[in-house]
């Protein structure tokens, strides 16, 4: 078929993600691929208990059209509650509720960039954010990472050298793909940054609230003075990512814009599942649940830190998360990680190639593994079979 699509259409990739993920949902294939939550974690029954709460004293309302802005009481919720970290005296009329903090990344795309514009970010950054901007044609200007996340210095020559960004994209804690977290003094010093080149910083924290050893991190918003950051955050890895809810926290110059782009995308995001996910937090202590999710995932992300140690070769690097989801292992330079993942498969596992999570970079020798997702006896023996293919180029 002639079809003549858009340029933006045609400049359309499939996420590498979702195409491996289709792969991996053979039941024999241990899968470290996905983002995923844990599923036995769910609080499937109080969900149950309220739903039928919800329907039964405002069945009506739920079932019908909200405002574009959200349910005021979730919103009410996330300023007071889940935005502590930002340290700021928030009200509801400082969120806006989204479906899913990746609809937040799209619309920051929509509102910031036109074609051609710079995007800066983390090298490697999320791909989930890559693929959404670049729908919008930027040009992406990678900044090196070292233990501690964003190098502040490469950052600060990245924004004289590209007088033409539009955003700084970040992730500051447990960084997809790496894990690396961002130390306080850098938060603040890319709050500074932005009010310095008056540029936005779209702050992405799905994993922050997931730390195992010590204490949330201030939010970069926190030292946020005159409004340049947007923080995004979600409910899909600390309650449920069916639910599909996410909020974006913004100066209200800046929230005003993406009220108007979500009118224009969806009117809003679910009446009933912003209703559900509010009377759940009335009723139980959402803390008390991140807390087992926490304790669980510190579990696993030290069996398989232990498991890379113990079975895959000594010269595999990998770095050492304390919260989130996700590892990050470094490859000798002149491996391909999609390569072997060929191999990987056919010994049913899988992780995720680090080269899409580079825009421009391309580089070949990385993967991402998730732990989260997978119980004890899936983590050991899949780790074992990654070792087993690795150690076949290792011993060349």
């Amino acid at each position: 078929m002639d079809i003549k699509f858009s340029d933006r259409a045609n400049g359309l990739k499939a996420s590498a993600i979702r195409e491996l993920l289709k792969l991996t949902e053979m039941p024999e294939v241990i899968s470290f691929a996905g983002g995923l939550p844990a599923p036995e974690l769910f609080p499937v029954e109080k969900v149950k208990e309220i739903f039928a709460e919800v329907m039964k004293k405002e069945g009506t309302s739920a079932l019908q059209y909200g405002p574009t802005e959200g349910y005021r009481p979730l919103r009410e919720i996330v300023a007071k509650q889940r935005m502590s970290t930002a340290q700021m005296d928030l009200t509801a009329d400082d969120i806006l509720i989204t479906t899913g903090s990746q609809q937040g990344l799209e619309f920051s795309a929509k509102l910031f960039l036109n074609k051609g514009d710079a995007v800066i970010c983390e090298s490697p950054s999320y791909l989930g954010a890559i693929n959404a901007f670049a729908a919008y044609e930027p040009k992406f200007v990678e900044v090196e990472m070292d233990e501690d996340g964003i190098i502040i210095s490469e950052l600060e020559k990245a924004l004289k050298e590209n007088p033409d960004a539009k955003m700084i994209y970040t992730i500051p804690d447990f960084q997809n793909p790496t894990g690396k977290t961002m130390p306080d003094d850098r938060r603040k010093r890319i709050a500074e940054l932005a009010a310095e080149y008056k540029i936005p910083v779209i702050e992405d924290n799905p994993y922050g609230e997931l730390i195992f050893e010590g204490t949330v991190h201030p939010a970069i918003k926190s030292y946020d003075k005159e409004g340049w950051v947007v923080f995004l955050g979600t409910f899909s890895k600390i309650f449920a990512p069916g639910m599909r809810l996410g909020w974006v926290c913004a100066s209200p110059k800046i929230l005003d814009k993406y009220i108007i782009i979500k009118q224009g995308a969806d009117l809003q995001s679910s009446s009933l599942d912003q209703r559900i996910a509010a009377a759940f937090m009335q009723k139980y202590d959402l803390n008390d649940h991140i807390s087992k999710i926490r304790e669980v995932y510190g579990k696993r992300r030290d069996l398989m830190l232990e498991c890379m140690d113990k079975y895959f070769p000594a010269e595999v690097k990998h770095t050492n998360p304390y919260g989130g989801l996700f590892a990050w292992v470094e490859l000798r330079d002149d491996l391909d990680a999609a390569k072997i993942m060929e191999e990987c498969i056919k010994e049913n596992v899988a992780y995720v190639p680090g080269e899409p999570f580079f825009p421009t970079s391309g580089r070949k020798n990385f993967f991402r593994v998730n732990y989260s997702c997978m119980p004890d006896d899936k983590i050991i023996e899949g780790v074992k079979r990654i070792g087993k293919v690795l150690n076949k180029y290792y011993e060349k």
